[in-house]
């Protein structure tokens, strides 16, 4: 691995396939922990997409990502207290580390490292890691719906204004994140419990990771519920871990015509980062 001039390493065919092999290792440990206590969850993002056209990863993709209810998240997160093997790993979030602001937690590899450009001022722990998203109900009334969705907005930036005060190019939206830094990390949490536990009290239409926005606009308020109701095992990089029954459903609504590759020019390749540091697993 070398970098340039402004300091981003670059890594190479060999280094992404090698950082992709610690995700594997970490999707695993999900699995086996799941599987032990009963769990549901499903791939999720580019790596469910990877799963159904790849039978892997997408050979250019650099993370991974699982997802979860909020009640499986729970059970899972009662069982890696037990049962995570926490010599090779770190459940993050923002009940296990106090300087981590993120809506969703992380896996973390240890020995490891990963650091996104912009974010080295960050104080939470860093390393190679995957993406665990969890979602709760989101109100069937499209005014609640909207309400919903206008709070979670101000909650995000709450969160994200350590980035913020430090990353925007304009003098005053990094004031302004300086002055929203100002409000406890724990308030936002505090905020987003209230009202998920409110919310899941029902079942809904729609369900949403509220502190990271779905990418696409007609996932905006959220994903069907009825995607979350089964699950199925498929193969992957030579692994069986669990997906959505109705993942048609779900990667049409993130992307369309997910199976179908993008020209090579959108392929696009390892996200910039200041260190890494990986290990044969």
């Amino acid at each position: 691995m070398g970098s340039n001039d402004k300091n981003l390493v670059k890594l190479s065919q060999e280094d992404l396939r090698k950082l992709q092999f610690i995700e594997l290792e970490m999707i695993t440990e999900v699995d086996r922990i799941c599987r032990e206590n009963d769990i549901e969850y499903s791939l999720d993002g580019g790596t469910l997409l990877g799963a159904v056209r790849h039978k892997g990863f997408i050979p250019w993709d650099d993370d991974a990502d699982v997802i979860f209810t909020r009640h499986e998240y729970a059970k899972f997160f009662r069982a890696c207290k037990k049962e995570l093997d926490t010599d090779r790993f770190f459940l993050q979030d923002y009940k296990t580390d106090p300087y981590y602001r993120w809506g969703y937690a992380k896996l973390r590899r240890n020995n490891t490292e990963f650091i996104r450009v912009g974010q080295e001022h960050m104080k939470y722990r860093t390393g190679v890691c995957i993406d665990i998203f969890v979602v709760d109900n989101v109100p069937d009334s499209p005014v609640l719906r909207r309400m919903n969705y206008g709070l979670n907005y101000a909650l995000r930036k709450i969160l994200y204004s350590e980035l913020g005060m430090k990353q925007e190019e304009s003098y005053l939206l990094r004031l302004w994140y300086r002055l929203l830094f100002l409000i406890p990390k724990k308030v936002p949490f505090k905020i987003r419990n209230y009202f998920a536990k409110i919310n899941n009290h029902k079942k809904t239409e729609l369900v949403s990771h509220l502190l990271f926005q779905y990418p696409s606009e007609k996932t905006k308020y959220g994903m069907p519920a009825s995607c979350f109701e089964k699950y199925i095992d498929t193969d992957y990089e030579g692994h069986k871990f669990r997906i959505f029954a109705d993942y048609d459903r779900y990667l049409t609504l993130l992307y369309g015509d997910y199976m179908t590759p993008p020209p090579p020019e959108k392929q696009k390749g390892p996200g910039e980062a200041s260190k890494i540091i990986l290990i044969d697993v």
